[in-house]
């Protein structure tokens, strides 16, 4: 396999064009061709005068030796799973989001039926009850952006980008298109699905778990675990009202980052946990046609993609602010979970068409700026500023919002212009001032002006704020040890909830380690 690198494409041309210019520009025969693929695409916009297509291809040819300058690919291996498969009863997965569900695909491939717990609803139930929050704002508190299949990311861009290095993320990028994601993620620089292909990609992994022996128990949430001699022995569910013990002697513990009375739960019973630095802050929009100017300049007639950016500012006081989820031709998305709160993330489909960009304009946050010492102090002040939020927005789950150029200047906002907001079911005019802490505040407003120097139009006065980004991670981080165990035998903690992944990469990732521990510490 010949790998070729920074081949400069200057044209829309399908991927058979670029392949036929690539072999003829290094003089590969056609004849000594067995396959060959895109491992690579990006943009290279740094000189808005020259945007152009960077791509790697690679070619399997019969005779290496016959192209000897050329760069060899590597071959990237799978680690070894061994397991004894010898499990009394089905290990129990709790939480359907990417961490449970590849918990649950690895499982079901080593031949072991897991039982999926999920308190949501499953995927095309969930979306109904996501679509009537945002026509009537009535909040189901067990189904929403947070809870059920699929988990929080559903509701996203979709995006697979992480900063993680390890070979499972390949099995990921493949297990998606196994089951319905667009092929080209599997080569994009910056590869996304989008909610519209997650609903049907996540439907289609659930049909295959259960078509493999595995079980999913939607509409039922844990409420107890019963825990003897530092060992899990079962689990107290609730059901329709109905409460039900089920006997477990494994549980990957992948619970996503809002299921605060779980924590609650596990705290209580002894469970090790300590709170975790994670970031709070607001939602900015752009017009997309702004965001698209600055990345792409004016000259290119390339047919681009909606831009994207990534940005990052340190104060002088030691505090950060950045950029993150950004959501080219998005909206911005309700994601309460819990009543009388307001949450904002935000979400695109796959071709990302929408008239605005969003992002999460974060600010980190420290275990020194909490009240109290309890491990669940960051979930109190999370809380405590959604709180604030709703009864800024009106007591009505409309989002307070606020233009940037009235932020700047402390003063409440009288008027919406050239950015419509896009969070539903609507929102109120407001002063974001009155309820941020002084110290996310005001490093938002040391950083929006230094990241209109990067990014034109950032710092546009039009440019509105959207009330409050709180759930860009997990506040806790649950304590296990080098087998992934938590220090009460049996229980592993997972994913984004458990303080160990950041986004569908990673978390996806982290199921897939939690099960192979499992499955080898049995």
């Amino acid at each position: 396999m010949l790998k070729i690198n920074n081949i400069q494409i200057r044209k829309d041309l399908p991927d058979y064009e670029i392949f036929e210019f690539t072999i003829k520009k290094y003089s590969i025969k056609k004849e000594d061709i067995l396959d060959w693929h895109i491992v690579r695409k990006s943009i290279d916009a740094r000189k808005k005068e020259d945007v152009h297509y960077n791509y790697s291809i690679a070619i399997h040819v019969k005779d290496e030796n016959k192209y000897r300058k050329l760069e060899k690919a590597k071959e990237l291996k799978m680690p070894k799973i061994t397991t004894s498969k010898h499990l009394s009863s089905s290990p129990v997965i709790i939480g359907s989001g990417p961490a449970g569900l590849f918990a649950a695909l690895t499982l079901v491939e080593n031949d072991i039926k897991p039982i999926i717990i999920e308190q949501g609803q499953s995927i095309e139930r969930r979306k109904e009850s996501v679509d009537s929050f945002l026509k009537t704002g009535k909040l189901n508190t067990f189904s929403n952006v947070q809870f059920g299949e699929g988990g929080a990311g559903t509701f996203s861009d979709g995006k697979l980008t992480t900063g993680i290095n390890s070979p499972f993320c390949r099995k990921v990028i493949e297990k998606f298109v196994d089951f319905g994601a667009p092929k080209s993620i599997a080569y994009l620089s910056k590869p996304h699905i989008g909610t519209d292909n997650l609903i049907h990609i996540i439907k289609n992994m659930r049909e295959y778990i259960i078509s493999k022996g595995g079980t999913f128990l939607f509409n039922t949430k844990v409420i107890d675990f019963e825990i003897q001699n530092q060992h899990i022995v079962s689990l107290r569910t609730l059901h329709n009202q109905l409460e039900e013990t089920l006997k477990v002697d494994n549980v990957i513990l992948a619970i996503g980052h809002s299921s605060r009375d779980t924590f609650e739960t596990l705290h209580k019973k002894g469970v090790f946990m300590e709170p975790k630095n994670f970031s709070v802050g607001v939602r900015i929009e752009h017009l997309q046609k702004w965001i698209n100017k600055s990345q792409y300049g004016t000259i290119t007639k390339l047919n681009l993609p909606s831009a994207e950016y990534k940005l990052a500012y340190h104060s002088t006081n030691g505090r950060s602010c950045y950029t993150f989820c950004m959501c080219p031709g998005g909206v911005v998305m309700p994601s309460s979970s819990e009543p009388n709160t307001i949450v904002t993330n935000g979400m695109s489909n796959f071709l990302r068409n929408g008239i605005n960009a969003n992002s999460a304009l974060l600010v980190n946050v420290t275990p020194k700026d909490f009240k109290g010492s309890s491990p669940l102090a960051g979930i109190y002040f999370q809380k405590d500023l959604e709180e604030k939020a709703f009864v800024l927005g009106g007591s009505n789950y409309f989002a307070p919002i606020q233009r940037v150029g009235d932020f700047l200047q402390n003063q409440k906002s009288k008027f919406i212009g050239e950015v419509t907001p896009t969070y539903q079911p609507g929102f109120t005019l407001s002063n974001l001032n009155e309820i941020l802490p002084m110290f996310i505040s005001s490093t938002l407003k040391q950083a929006i002006p230094f990241f209109d120097t990067k990014l034109e139009s950032f710092a546009n006065s039009d440019a509105i704020l959207t009330g409050l980004e709180t759930r860009s991670s997990s506040p806790v981080k649950i304590s296990r040890n080098d087998k992934l165990v938590s220090n009460i035998s049996g229980i592993y903690p997972c994913g984004e909830g458990a303080g160990y992944a950041g986004g569908i990469m990673s978390a996806s990732v982290d199921g897939i380690k939690c099960a192979i521990s499992l499955l080898q510490n049995n």
